[in-house]
């Protein structure tokens, strides 16, 4: 913004500081004619220069609008323009007003070899107008004229460097700018790309869940509800082919017990597809009747503790946090026989963390038994549901201090 300013001034300044300082040049030179001493034909020059200096610069004008400088019609108006100073500070040293706008002109109109030397041209002009025209009158005034060029010079020299470190910074600012741009940019789509690649890690996720799912539901169904089938059927036909009652009822006993085991299996496969608590709650709800129902079955204090900002889910990382905590409970009837158990569930920026602790019996992390087919998922399954939506699941446990884990997930929003 800086910039665009400083930029708008200079070319206001090119267009109309030259007919300024004209004009103050005329109105000084006019009332110092006599002082300095001006002739008749001095003055007609003059006026005649004015008169040459403002068509210049109506062209001038015209010019810088079509090609802007610095380019070789900038550059020969540039040297113009100076002669008519000059000579004008020559017939009255008050006509430098209008000389020293080469000053201020040459870094844009003249090409960079060229600068020094149209600088050093109008410090000629200023030195002269400054001892008090020109021709210098005596070696006195000789001397004074050189001391005078020499200052304007170092003047020229000083504020030449102070402008190119000016733009050398302006350069930079301007290449920082738009390496910033860039970075930004890259950034952007790095950001773009990377919200992508996570939609796409989430559905592939998904869709690996899926199929780990119907996996395990192969499995169960093999090892439980269709060997509980195969061995019904194997009692019915014993049944089918004893003509003694006794051993006909004692299977019959054995196939009911099996049915009745096969239904129970079914059923939990069926309650481990579809969290029937996600229906009409949300997480935090869910798991709050969660973990009142359990300790409600199990006489065991249980506390559910909410914290951060609720967030509406994903339905597939509600699932997984759901799961893990009823398998985190099971176990800790089963085996844990703790007296209580605290359930977390945090929001923290852009992860969701899910903690459970109990003051149970513990045990020894590198002894934890495999998993039996009447078992459940276990540690490994729970690490395994969180790995799957591109979490974690930490476990710290030792023999008589209670087990604690945590499972740290993305924070997936859910699907309008």
């Amino acid at each position: 913004m800086a910039n665009a300013d400083e930029a708008a001034t200079r070319v206001s300044f090119d267009r109309w500081g030259p007919y300024a300082l004209l004009a103050v040049g005329v109105v000084t030179a006019v009332g110092s004619a006599h002082v300095v001493g001006m002739t008749r034909a001095a003055m007609w020059a003059s006026g005649v220069l004015v008169v040459l200096a403002l068509l210049l610069q109506v062209y001038w004008g015209r010019a810088a609008r079509k090609r802007p400088g610095p380019n070789r019609t900038s550059v020969r108006l540039y040297f113009v323009r100076w002669a008519l100073g000059f000579a004008l500070t020559w017939l009255n040293p008050f006509f430098a007003f209008y000389a020293v706008t080469g000053y201020y002109t040459a870094a844009r109109q003249l090409t960079r070899r060229l600068v020094l030397p149209g600088l050093f041209l109008t410090a000629v002009t200023m030195a002269g107008s400054e001892i008090g025209g020109m021709p210098p009158h005596g070696l006195l005034w000789w001397f004074g004229f050189v001391i005078v060029f020499g200052a304007n010079c170092g003047l020229v020299a000083l504020f030449t460097r102070a402008n190119a470190q000016e733009q050398a910074r302006a350069r930079t600012q301007a290449e920082t700018i738009a390496a910033l741009g860039r970075a930004n940019t890259a950034l952007q789509q790095a950001l773009d790309e990377n919200a992508a690649l996570h939609a796409q890690l989430l559905l592939q996720a998904r869709e690996a869940g899926v199929a780990d799912e119907r996996r395990r539901l192969a499995a169960e169904i093999h090892d439980t509800i269709a060997q509980g089938l195969a061995g019904i059927i194997a009692q019915l036909q014993v049944v089918s082919n004893t003509p003694d009652p006794e051993v006909a009822e004692e299977h019959v006993g054995r196939a009911l017990a099996l049915a009745r085991h096969s239904l129970g299996e079914a059923r939990r496969s069926v309650h481990n597809l579809a969290p029937v608590a996600l229906e009409h709650d949300g997480l935090p709800e869910a798991l709050q009747k969660t973990v009142a129902e359990w300790g409600e079955r199990t006489s065991i204090r249980a506390e559910f503790t909410l914290t951060g900002t609720v967030e509406q889910l994903h339905e597939e990382v509600a699932a997984t946090l759901l799961r893990i905590v009823q398998e985190a409970l099971s176990n800790a009837a089963r085996h844990a026989h703790a007296s209580r158990v605290g359930v977390t569930l945090s929001y923290l920026g852009d992860e969701v963390i899910l903690d459970i602790r109990d003051d149970g019996t513990g045990f020894d992390l590198l002894t934890v038994p495999a998993r039996t087919r009447a078992g459940g998922f276990g540690l490994d399954g729970m690490r395994a549901r969180a790995e799957r939506i591109a979490g974690s699941l930490t476990v710290e446990s030792e023999p008589g201090l209670g087990t604690a884990l945590s499972a740290r997930v993305p924070l997936v929003r859910h699907d309008d």
